[in-house]
């Protein structure tokens, strides 16, 4: 199926995006019915999701109970402190900013997990007479290219040297922390000849503002640093030539995974 092909939904989608970010502006998408299925339907949606850093799918039902039943046609889902799927609205019903209606800048999820989650799906049920919700992907590695290319070797490198302390403790019972570096490499290959998938390769990516503690340490030149980087890149981040905007439709979530921040 061709990426750039259009179905329903997806053409109120496409009328709404703005930016011209380093994303691949030729939409992939593919049809509910056809991962319902099939099998080839799933590798076919995954192969989008790895080849474009996400991928819509058109012609979902805007309820709960189809939602998850699309997911668990990759896999089970993983449970959380939230639960494994939950559907919610800006009710604070949990204390986290996703509950409310502020606007939220480009982040990642679970940075307060030692093992955050990888793929995950967004999915607006509904959006009757309301203003706001656009959804910004950003190409989280692309950003770290350009801060390479424009800052040079050592503004990447203060990023990958320090290990940053994220947390989550807005709810009662639920603490949780986790310290890792906001670019993870993966140099683990197989050493038995074995052949190596792309995607065991791929570095892992944390990056929100709203989850991290400060930089504290006896290091105060290499934390100086990181800061510095720190504020470059997230200028990087909010440039408008970065960002791939849309304003979700019900019966056209997205999959991606954690890499790309949204």
């Amino acid at each position: 199926m061709a990426a750039s092909k259009s179905f329903g939904v997806m053409n109120r989608i496409e009328a709404s995006l703005t930016g011209h970010g380093s994303i691949d502006m030729l939409i992939p998408i593919i049809e509910y019915k056809q991962v319902m299925e099939s099998d080839d339907g799933v590798r076919c949606w995954t192969s989008k999701v790895q080849e474009h850093g996400f991928c819509y799918v058109d012609g979902c039902p805007p309820t709960p109970e189809a939602t998850k039943a699309l997911l668990e046609r990759i896999s089970f889902i993983r449970e959380t402190h939230y639960g494994a799927f939950w559907d919610f609205t800006s009710d604070l019903a949990s204390k986290d900013t996703a509950y409310t209606s502020i606007a939220l800048p480009v982040h990642t999820d679970t940075t307060y997990f030692n093992d955050p989650c990888g793929l995950q799906m967004f999915h607006l049920l509904s959006h009757e007479q309301g203003a706001g919700g656009e959804s910004i992907l950003v190409d989280g590695y692309r950003a770290f290219q350009i801060l390479k290319e424009e800052e040079g070797e050592e503004a990447l490198q203060s990023l990958v040297g320090l290990s940053v302390r994220s947390h989550a403790s807005g709810n009662a019972d639920v603490q949780m922390r986790a310290r890792a570096p906001v670019m993870s490499m993966h140099n683990k290959v197989p050493t038995n000849g074995a052949h190596i998938v792309p995607y065991l390769r791929w570095p892992a990516l944390r990056w929100n503002n709203d989850d991290r503690a400060a930089m504290i340490g006896s290091r105060s030149q290499a934390i100086a640093d990181w800061y510095d980087s720190a504020r470059k890149f997230d200028r990087i981040l909010k440039r408008e030539s970065s960002e791939h905007r849309v304003q979700l439709q019900p019966g056209g979530p997205i999959s991606k995974p954690k890499p790309l921040i949204i």
